[in-house]
C-alpha cells in the first residue's frame, strides 16, 4: 500500500462504486438523485415533498426538480393530502415501483460483482465496519 490515507482509499473505492452506479442508471435515463428519491418512496411510501427533502438531505427546491423529472416520466404522481388540502403528497406509480425494483436489483448485482474479490469473512467484516461508521457521530 502506498502512502494513501484510509480516507483516500475509501474515497477511491466509493468513486468506483459510484461510477458503476451511474452506468446502471444511464440506460434507464434516471439521474442518481432521481434514483435516490425512487428508493426512498419505495422504502417509506407516499410522503410530502418536505419529508422527501429530509430523507434525501437536499433543499426543497431541489426536491421539486427531482419530483418534476420523475413525474414527467410517469414514475411518481402528486396527490392532494387528505389531511391538509393545501399540501401535496408524492407517490410512486406502478411504473415507478417497477423502475425502483429494477434499480435495486441492478445495484445489488453490481455490488455482488464488485465485492466478489473479497473472501466471505472480509465481506462480513467490511459490512460490520461500514455499518458502525454509518451510524457513528463524527467527532
Amino acid at each position: 500500500m502506498e502512502d494513501e490515507s484510509l480516507a483516500e482509499l475509501f474515497w477511491s473505492v466509493a468513486r468506483r462504486l459510484r461510477h458503476g452506479s451511474h452506468e446502471t442508471l444511464q440506460p434507464l435515463g434516471i439521474t442518481p438523485g432521481q434514483a435516490r428519491a425512487l428508493s426512498v418512496l419505495a422504502r417509506h411510501g407516499t410522503m410530502r415533498p418536505s419529508e422527501l427533502s429530509e430523507h434525501l438531505k437536499i433543499a426543497p427546491r431541489s426536491t421539486t426538480e427531482v419530483v418534476d423529472g420523475l413525474e414527467d416520466r410517469g414514475l411518481v404522481e402528486r396527490l392532494p393530502d387528505p389531511a391538509d388540502r393545501r399540501a401535496t403528497l408524492v407517490e410512486l406509480t406502478p411504473a415507478g415501483g417497477t423502475v425502483a425494483a429494477k434499480i435495486r436489483a441492478e445495484r445489488g448485482a453490481q455490488g455482488e460483482r464488485f465485492f466478489a474479490a473479497l473472501p466471505p469473512q472480509d465481506r462480513e467484516d467490511l459490512a460490520r465496519i461500514l455499518t458502525t461508521l454509518r451510524t457513528s457521530e463524527p467527532s
